[in-house]
C-alpha cells in the first residue's frame, strides 16, 4: 500500500454528524454553523473577538484584505514563500502584493528584511505560520504598530498552536483560518476569520451572504428573512450546515489529533536527524499543532528523491512554490528573496496523518536514509 501524504482521520462520529446535518433539511447556513463559530472561539480563548465561518480558507483570506480596507492601488506586503491563495486575495482586492523573504529557522515572515519594503502604499502584511510553527508575531504587530498598518495573520496551519501562552486567533488584527480536506482538521472546506470588533462582524456577515442584510441570529435558527436589503458588494461565500457539522465532531478530537502529530514529527526529528543532506524543522514542537512534515532536500537532491520515494511507495508533496516564480507575478515588487529561493528549491513534504503510527513514520524515514545517500554517491562519482 502507498503511504499518501495526507489522510484525514474520519470517524464514526464525524459520519453521524454529516447524516444528522442532512436528516436536519436545512443544507444552508444554519444552526450548526453559529455552534461552530461558538465552539471555535472557546478553543481559541479569544479575548475581545469573535469568529466568522466562510465556505474555505481562500474566501476568508479575501475577506480579510476587504475588512482590512485593502483597496485597488493598494499594496500588500507577504512573504514570496506562501500559499498562492494568500497572493490571489490580495489580487482579488486589486491590490498589488510586494514580496518579502523568510527567516530561515521558521520559515515564516523574516520581519527585518521586510520592513524596509514599506511604502506609503502598503495597507497591511501578512504573517503566515508554516507547518503550525509561528512566525516572528510580536515582531510584526510592533512593525506594523511603527508604520500603521494592517497585521493579517494566516494561521491556516496553526490551529492549536500557542506562544508565551497565547492562542492563534489572538494576534494580529485578522486572523485567518481553513479547514479544507487535508487540514489538521476538516469541515470536508471551509475557513474562518477572527477579528476584533462588531463592526468588522457585521461587515462580515454581510460579505459572506451576496451583501445581504439577514441577520446571523436567524439563520442560525434555521429560517431566513424574505425581506432585505443589499448595500454594498457580498460574496456567496457562507458556511453550510452540513459542512459545519462535520467540522464540530472534528473539533472536539483537536487535542487528540495534535498530541497524534506531534509524536510523529518528534519521532522524524530523531530518526532522520543524523541523514547527511536533510535539514529537519527547527523545533522540538512543544506547543506547536503541526499541519505538515517537512525536510529540506540540500545539494539539488529534491526531485531525485521525490522519485526514488515514489518507487519505494512513499507520496510526497512540495508546500511551495515561491509566489514570484510564477508568470502572473513576475511583475510584482520584491525584496531579496534569498532564503526564499533557496529553501523553495529544498522543501519536501512526507507524510503525516493524525495517528500515524511510528512504525509508518519508520517506513518513510528508512525510505529516505536508503535512498538519499546512494543519490548523493551517485551525484558524487
Amino acid at each position: 500500500m502507498r503511504i499518501p501524504v495526507f489522510l484525514p482521520h474520519i470517524g464514526i462520529e464525524t459520519a453521524k454528524a454529516a447524516v444528522d446535518a442532512l436528516e436536519l433539511g436545512w443544507l444552508g447556513m444554519g444552526s450548526y454553523v453559529g455552534e461552530f463559530e461558538t465552539r471555535l472561539a472557546e478553543y481559541l480563548e479569544l479575548r475581545g473577538r469573535q469568529v466568522v465561518a466562510v465556505n474555505t480558507g481562500t474566501s476568508a483570506l479575501h475577506l480579510a484584505m476587504l475588512v482590512a480596507g485593502v483597496r485597488p492601488g493598494d499594496e500588500v506586503l507577504t512573504p514570496s514563500f506562501n500559499n498562492i491563495g494568500d497572493i490571489q486575495a490580495i489580487k482579488a482586492a486589486g491590490a498589488e502584493p510586494v514580496f518579502c523573504d523568510i527567516d530561515e529557522g521558521t520559515l515564516g515572515i523574516d520581519v527585518e528584511k521586510a520592513e524596509p519594503l514599506v511604502s506609503p502604499r502598503t495597507k497591511a502584511v501578512i504573517g503566515m505560520d508554516y507547518d503550525g510553527i509561528p512566525c516572528a508575531l510580536e515582531a510584526l504587530e510592533a512593525m506594523a504598530e511603527r508604520h500603521g498598518i494592517v497585521v493579517i495573520h494566516d494561521a491556516a496551519h496553526s490551529l492549536g498552536t500557542r506562544v508565551n501562552g497565547r492562542t492563534m486567533g489572538n494576534f494580529g488584527d485578522i486572523t485567518v483560518f481553513s479547514f479544507d480536506p487535508v487540514k489538521l482538521i476538516t469541515c470536508i472546506d471551509g475557513g474562518a476569520l477572527v477579528v476584533d470588533s462588531e463592526e468588522k462582524v457585521a461587515a462580515l456577515h454581510r460579505y459572506r451572504l451576496l451583501g445581504m442584510d439577514q441577520s446571523a441570529e436567524r439563520m442560525y435558527a434555521n429560517n431566513r428573512a424574505w425581506t432585505y436589503d443589499v448595500a454594498d458588494q457580498g460574496f456567496r461565500y457562507h458556511l453550510a450546515n452540513l459542512h459545519a457539522a462535520i467540522g464540530l465532531t472534528q473539533l472536539a478530537r483537536i487535542d487528540e489529533f495534535i498530541a497524534s502529530r506531534v509524536r510523529a514529527c518528534r519521532h522524524y526529528n530523531t530518526v532522520l536527524a543524523d541523514v547527511e543532506g536533510v535539514i529537519t524543522p527547527q523545533t522540538n514542537f512543544d506547543d506547536v499543532a503541526p499541519f505538515l512534515y517537512y525536510i529540506r532536500v540540500l545539494d539539488g537532491h529534491r526531485d531525485a528523491l521525490i522519485d526514488a520515494l515514489k518507487a519505494a511507495g512513499v507520496d510526497t508533496g512540495i508546500h511551495w512554490i515561491p509566489g514570484h516564480r510564477f508568470t502572473f507575478m513576475q511583475n510584482a515588487r520584491r525584496g531579496d528573496l534569498s532564503v526564499t529561493n533557496r529553501v523553495g528549491s529544498e522543501i519536501l513534504t512526507l507524510p503525516l496523518h493524525s495517528f500515524m503510527d511510528l512504525e509508518t513514520v519508520d517506513q518513510v524515514a528508512n525510505a529516505v536514509r536508503i535512498a538519499l545517500p546512494a543519490l548523493r554517491r551517485s551525484a558524487a562519482a
